[in-house]
């Protein structure tokens, strides 16, 4: 793997993006894993989503700098969280790339995505009307990415299921330069969050992270 981009948002947290350039075999020797991961790893084939398992899991180990055994868990509701480590941690994948977000202190979340002509058609089932109007023509796919992967990271760093992008997740109006930040909200039922994300374009993909304002309950 090849360290493509590292960033220190601030003194406990970091994120990093590496380029999956080996096979499943030289990904898989450099992890140590029980039973049940390597089973779980068995079934996932030889595919895409097995790379993508294998690379978020080799970043995480260099990040943390360990060559112990790591013990990554997900809960009920799908969020990754390591047992015996005092990090919050979030992954992402997109193609070739993987993405590792830490923090010691607060929840994270991070999303990459390969930036594509697609995301038009569902842009109407994650951005509301109002939230459509603020999107600039001339970067209107990039600017459509920087929302999906800003509400993406924000319901990774949340962490519990049933949570709408287009009902739940709103964003302020910003304008979309490549790299930047914008406010946005969770409000459901109870939950009234604001989160400041980040977003990052980078090498025809984009990136959204963000650090929780408080540990989520």
């Amino acid at each position: 793997m090849a360290l493509a981009f590292i960033q220190q948002v601030d003194n406990d947290t970091e994120f990093a993006v590496w380029k999956i350039e080996e096979d499943a075999a030289d990904l898989y020797q450099q992890l140590q894993l029980d039973k049940q991961e390597k089973a779980y790893v068995e079934k996932l084939g030889n595919g895409k989503r097995h790379l993508h398992w294998l690379g978020t899991r080799v970043l995480l180990r260099h990040m943390l700098h360990t060559d112990d055994y790591i013990d990554c868990q997900v809960d009920v509701h799908g969020k990754p969280y390591l047992v015996n480590l005092p990090y919050h941690i979030s992954l992402s994948h997109s193609f070739d790339y993987a993405a590792v977000m830490i923090s010691k202190s607060r929840p994270v979340g991070i999303d990459i995505e390969q930036i594509k002509e697609k995301v038009e058609r569902i842009a109407g089932k994650f951005l509301s009307p109002q939230e459509l109007s603020f999107i600039n023509t001339d970067e209107r796919i990039a600017h459509l990415y920087a929302c999906w992967c800003a509400k993406e990271a924000i319901y990774k760093c949340y962490g519990r299921k049933e949570v709408s992008f287009l009902d739940h997740i709103r964003l302020q109006p910003f304008d979309f330069t490549g790299q930047g930040n914008l406010q946005a909200a969770l409000q459901k039922e109870a939950v009234n969050l604001p989160y400041e994300v980040q977003y990052l374009q980078f090498e025809g993909y984009m990136i959204g992270y963000v650090k929780g304002g408080t540990i989520e309950e």
